[in-house]
């Protein structure tokens, strides 16, 4: 059988956004894959990945750091980052994710983000 339900990864230290965006997502027909941390994503690899959802403020390797990483392997995969920490929201760095989110963000504007960047992906524009 084809893959017919895109992937969204979510990366975020914060074990119930996890938990509540996993099942965002899953009640929004999208397969979620959850991981603590950067490194965790970055070893189980990219390559079923359509989506990738980022916090910011992480221990290790921060979003930025992981955007950056993805975009050299997969420059084609859209990358949404989210922050609770607005000082961060404001930084020139956040401007180049294909959608940024502030926490607490809203699920229905969330969504329909994710539709659009997986509908541009998929027709390659």
């Amino acid at each position: 059988m084809n893959k017919t339900r895109h992937v969204v990864a979510i990366v975020d230290d914060d074990p119930r956004l996890l938990e509540s965006m996993g099942d965002l997502l899953e009640s929004a027909g999208y397969v979620a894959r959850s991981f603590s941390s950067a490194g965790s994503l970055l070893v189980n690899g990219l390559s079923d990945l359509d989506l990738l959802i980022t916090d910011i403020g992480m221990p290790g390797i921060d979003g930025f750091e992981l955007r950056d990483l993805v975009r050299k392997s997969r420059p084609e995969l859209p990358v949404f980052m989210i922050t609770g920490r607005h000082e961060l929201a404001d930084q020139g760095r956040a401007q180049g994710a294909s959608g940024f989110f502030r926490k607490p963000f809203d699920a229905q504007a969330l969504l329909a983000a994710i539709a659009n960047a997986l509908h541009k992906s998929t027709d390659g524009g």
